[in-house]
């Protein structure tokens, strides 16, 4: 599957400039940087949190059918697969983001083996406002192996800040707060 390494022109793929709620648009795309899942990566992540699972391990490769893993080698965590991408899509796009809300529809599609390289493609899928001072996004992430094939992909919904709090109006819609420049914080 080819992907387009296009970023959108307005906005920086470098994840230099922190964003906000207004700079966003639907259908936004960024690549992250890569990162290759070793071996002393998954012993961390099972030292973490327990999952000493033998999917993990390197006897997973076993030439005994019965320490064999289905998949022929060892496979990390799935969920060390989505630190990963959060870690990673944490600068691409470089959100000002006020709180993780949400994770949906997350799907483990192909396994990721030892010293296979990732890296995440983030789309805004969605935008609403959510008070006066964020919106809700929700991004459309893939995690992808250095072949380009999805391994994890699902949706984040995240509360992201405006630049500047809006107030209502009359005719229900909302209108930036402007604070006077007398003010102390």
């Amino acid at each position: 599957m080819a992907h387009s390494r296009l970023v959108s022109a307005d906005l920086p793929a470098t994840g230099t400039e922190l964003l906000f709620l207004e700079d966003l648009e639907v259908g936004n795309r960024w690549y992250s940087g890569w990162r290759e899942i070793t071996a002393d990566d998954v012993a961390n992540f099972a030292q973490l949190t327990g999952d000493h699972d033998p999917l993990h391990e390197q006897s997973a490769a076993s030439a005994d059918p019965a320490g064999r893993s289905p998949f022929g080698e060892p496979v990390a965590h799935g969920l060390l697969g989505m630190g990963v991408m959060a870690g990673l899509s944490g600068d691409h796009p470089r959100a000002s983001t006020l709180a993780l809300v949400g994770v949906h529809d997350w799907n483990f599609e192909h396994p990721i083996y030892f010293g296979d390289r990732v890296q995440v493609l983030t789309v805004v899928e969605r935008i609403t406002p959510h008070g006066r001072r964020a919106g809700r996004v929700i991004w459309h992430r893939q995690l992808l192996n250095q072949s380009g094939r999805i391994v994890q992909q699902g949706r984040i919904v995240t509360l992201v800040a405006r630049r500047s709090p809006v107030r209502p109006t009359t005719n229900g819609r909302h209108a930036p707060v402007t604070l006077p420049l007398d003010r102390e914080c």
